[in-house]
């Protein structure tokens, strides 16, 4: 999995790096010091996402025909824009919604075939486009405040739609087949900076899908061999909150 986020990472701590370069000239003089005391604020997100469909196991087709002999997953990016709203529970937790909409992105698998397919090729990628509603909800871990910086950790929970789902098709025998609804946990860190009229944070969150997304057809070739089908995702977020 770090080998196929390792990019993504590294835009991350760019960013980062970006943001403290930025926001250095402010350290000097405390801005919003009573922030920390309101009950509730608001806020937007804008965030790179890349997400993959990870194979929970094999079903016993893969096993007792030999017409695909491997099936790789893969994905491109998307991107991301939500809503923040944010509950102060204590000095040093929070409870966040953060409801996104995730547009752009591509998942994908690629199949060796032993024998051509109908355009004689032996190599073959099948595209699942997405777009998707997610729901997440999260438990936000404060440290304390360092002049105009705080670093915070998070985890939580959420529902997904893929509005792109394409379960009930049912014409095509080159199909995986997907499930709409996904529910599932995220663990993330993210850096609070305090500007004079708005807070600045740059946030990397992962997610592993629980549930089983794979509608599973025994009469579709490229999708018969999988068992379960299961949703891995890093997003990488900038988050303004008043």
């Amino acid at each position: 999995m770090f080998n196929l986020l390792r990019k993504q990472i590294g835009i991350s701590v760019a960013l980062l790096l970006v943001v403290l370069s930025s926001s250095a000239q402010y350290y000097r003089e405390l801005n919003r010091p009573n922030h920390d005391d309101w009950p509730y604020y608001f806020g937007m997100t804008l965030a790179y996402t890349h997400s993959y469909l990870h194979p929970n196991g094999r079903h016993n087709v893969f096993l007792q025909h030999d017409s695909v002999l491997t099936a790789e997953p893969g994905s491109s990016g998307g991107i991301a824009l939500g809503l923040l709203g944010t509950l102060r529970l204590s000095n040093r937790f929070e409870a966040r919604i953060n409801p996104q909409l995730i547009i752009g992105g591509s998942r994908y698998f690629t199949y060796t075939l032993k024998y051509p397919d109908i355009d004689n090729q032996l190599l073959v990628v099948k595209q699942l486009p997405t777009t998707i509603v997610s729901f997440p909800f999260q438990l936000k871990f404060n440290s304390d405040r360092i002049d105009n910086f705080r670093v915070y950790m998070m985890a939580g929970v959420k529902m997904d739609i893929d509005l792109a789902s394409n379960s009930n098709a049912r014409n095509a025998e080159d199909l995986v087949k997907l499930k709409a609804g996904d529910y599932g946990v995220e663990v993330g860190i993210g850096f609070n900076f305090y500007m004079p009229f708005v807070t600045l944070s740059p946030e990397i969150k992962f997610s592993t899908g629980l549930g089983n997304i794979h509608s599973r057809d025994p009469n579709l070739k490229y999708s018969n061999i999988f068992d379960k089908l299961q949703t891995r995702m890093v997003c990488i977020s900038l988050n303004l909150e008043d």
